[in-house]
């Protein structure tokens, strides 16, 4: 996928978030490639999610994910992921992402219940962005830029799994990345050393 356009979707995904957040509300959404099944009529055209946030908004309250393809189009709304089984001490919402978080899928939960939007990709949770951080909205293009210099190919031996993280550490005021030991203290060498 384009790297502009992926920052562009990242970046879209998280301010949507943020606000569905802070509103105490919860979503769902998946970039990429994932079984599911219509809990409602789609009679909304796909759309570039990053050019209609208020649209994009509007579907993630349905109950249900929003699916997007890998080319930022809207792909569908309100839909059960197929799959995905029931975790213990987690709702449908929280099972689905950790389901939908595999192969080179994006996944942007946002939990009604903490007010936090998490990062999924390979299976890991790799961010945490606290919705309710004063002005947290203005560290989303500086959060896109360390989920992109995380790099696809690392993350398959970082991050930390959904259930149990590893190490967590914050970058900017209500951003947590998350990964191991190891990882975390590369990146931070690579960053400011």
């Amino acid at each position: 996928m384009d790297e502009a356009l992926y920052k562009k979707i990242e970046e879209t995904l998280l301010q949507v978030g943020l606000k569905i957040a802070k509103r105490g509300e919860g979503a769902l959404f998946v970039v990429g490639k994932v079984k599911y099944k219509p809990l409602v009529d789609q009679t909304i055209p796909p759309f570039k999610v990053y050019e209609n946030a208020k649209l994009l908004e509007s579907l993630a309250l349905m109950d249900g994910a929003v699916v997007i393809n890998e080319g930022g189009f809207m792909e569908a709304y309100g839909v059960k992921i197929r799959g995905g089984k029931v975790m213990k001490n987690f709702g449908t919402r929280h099972s689905a992402a950790i389901s939908s978080a595999r192969g080179d899928n994006l996944v942007v939960i946002v939990s009604e219940e903490d007010r936090k939007v998490k990062i999924l990709k390979k299976g890991k949770m790799v961010m945490q962005i606290d919705a309710l951080q004063k002005d947290i909205e203005k560290n989303v293009p500086q959060a896109v830029k360390i989920l992109e210099s995380i790099g696809v190919g690392a993350i398959g031996t970082i991050g930390s799994s959904f259930l149990i993280p590893t190490i967590g550490i914050t970058l900017l005021p209500g951003v947590i990345l998350f990964g191991s030991a190891y990882y975390i203290g590369s990146f931070l060498k690579r960053k400011f050393g």
